[in-house]
């Protein structure tokens, strides 16, 4: 009825532009806004998570406010593979579809539709601010706006050499040159301002579009891709000046676990960098992790300026917020360094989701990125791509924190699959039919994964479960 009457009021003073006005405020007011937050290799390794070393203040108020998922998983453990399969709701499919670091969801699979361009057909003005697709150019056309990123031609191959795109900021960096890779030092501390470094500047950019959105009244879609704490571990002095290095625990397990598969093998990728000799040293890992820390504290300072600018916009009370890691990250557990691996440090990452007016807590429900498309369709009322999402929506959880969605989670690593499920986490390799290694972990009694159980028999009847689990959904993925 009230729609109805203004309306007719508007009709009837002759101003027919004030009708369609005031159709698309009462459309707009419905739909909710998407502010969707990307950081690069960033770990559980969180306040809210239970991480008291670490400060990480306003990711912290974010998981205060939102529901906190304490068991989500991507679905592979390196970055571009990662985004180009949850950006598109579809599994990775090795060796053919979204298997490396430089993947490009338009090439590997042409026909799914991102989530960008779904949410532009469905009305919504979409962004892209930082690192969000591995790739600018990755779908670029299905956006409202072209993608933005300080350095657009800067974030490929080589995008690390020194110092096409100004990584490192102390002169000191410049001495100490890796020959083979032309990359600089795997860390610095430089005394700068916030927006020194890429992430500063991308924050502002954030808060700059956030305020155009605010003036335009359409609902809106923006992703904001940050690249901390990626390596080199470079932040600002004042970061690294939060913690003492020597008093950051280090990990305790600092060993390969008994009877784990050759397969399973540390990530090279920090020996890219200079200044990188003996990862095993612990002097050598305490400065691995007083980086990494100090780039979580500064990526942590950058969301939380965007989350206030969202706040004093007025907007919080309509938008969504996700903020995620796109995988997990090994900080000396194992003696690994790195990500590209099935280990649970590679694969459970951060991920906490804010519905203004819905639940807020912790919830143990299962969860892995794909869900997030079909998530986000239906949180905000919209229908899904027809036969193309391989993930179901966990909406349900936003009102009821113990509601079921899923009983395991299906992760691909370089011919590796593996399922994991609240208690346990199993992964084989196979060659053709014949299972050439596997590894069971009981998280109940080995939360840090040390030794692999897959041979003792009372775990025969799980390994057998979750094996049938990898079988059927290997068979159901289309290629």
């Amino acid at each position: 009825m009230k729609n109805r009457i203004s309306v007719k009021y508007a009709f009837f003073c002759g101003t027919a532009c004030c009708i369609s006005s005031i159709l698309r405020a009462q459309q707009d007011v419905s739909r909710m806004n998407v502010l969707f937050i990307m950081a690069d290799d960033m770990r559980p390794e969180l306040g809210c998570y239970g991480v008291d070393v670490v400060k990480t203040p306003n990711m912290d108020r974010l998981a205060a406010s939102g529901v906190l998922f304490q068991n989500a998983y991507c679905n592979i453990p390196v970055s571009g593979a990662s985004r180009a399969s949850l950006l598109t709701g579809v599994y990775p499919h090795y060796p053919d579809r979204f298997i490396s670091f430089s993947a490009y969801a338009s090439k590997d699979c042409p026909e799914a539709i991102p989530i960008s361009g779904w949410f532009t057909r469905n009305g919504y003005h979409t962004i892209s601010d930082g690192k969000v697709f591995h790739h600018i150019s990755d779908h670029a056309d299905s956006w409202s706006e072209a993608p933005y990123r300080n350095h657009p031609d800067g974030y490929d191959v080589y995008w690390a050499e020194y110092n096409k795109w100004e990584l490192w900021m102390n002169s000191e960096s410049g001495k100490t040159i890796n020959p083979k890779t032309m990359r600089g030092p795997f860390c610095e501390s430089a005394d700068v301002p916030d927006t020194a470094y890429d992430d500063g500047k991308l924050a502002n950019r954030a808060i700059r579009d956030l305020k155009r959105m605010k003036e335009t009244g359409k609902p809106f879609f923006l992703a904001c891709g940050f690249w901390k704490p990626h390596l080199p571990f470079n932040a600002p002095k004042k970061y690294w000046d939060l913690y003492k290095r020597e008093e950051i625990p280090l990990a305790t397990n600092r060993f390969r676990p008994e009877g784990l598969p050759e397969q399973v093998r540390n990530s090279g990728e920090i020996y890219a960098y200079a200044r990188v000799t003996d990862t095993s040293d612990i002097d050598f890992q305490r400065e691995v992790k007083h980086g990494y820390y100090a780039c979580l504290s500064y990526v942590d300072a950058q969301i939380g300026k965007v989350l206030d600018a969202l706040d004093e916009l007025g907007l919080s009370d309509n938008t969504i917020v996700v903020l995620l890691g796109d995988h997990g990250w090994n900080l000396g557990e194992h003696d690994f360094i790195g990500k590209h691996n099935l280990m649970d440090t590679s694969t459970h990452v951060p991920l906490i989701v804010r519905v203004p007016g819905m639940k807020k807590g912790k919830t143990k429900s299962m969860v892995e990125f794909v869900d997030l498309y079909p998530t986000l369709c239906e949180l905000c009322k919209l229908p899904v791509p027809a036969e193309q999402l391989s993930g179901q929506s966990f909406a349900g959880v936003f009102k009821n924190l113990k509601a079921k969605t899923k009983d395991e989670v299906y992760i691909q690593w370089e011919g590796g699959d593996n399922a994991v499920d609240r208690r346990y986490s199993y992964a084989e390799w196979m060659k053709g039919d014949v299972k050439k290694a596997s590894m069971l972990f009981d998280h109940q009694i080995d939360r840090k994964e040390n030794k692999n159980r897959v041979d003792e028999k009372k775990y025969k009847n799980k390994v057998e479960s979750l094996s049938s689990f990898i079988r059927i959904k290997k068979s159901s993925l289309k290629k």
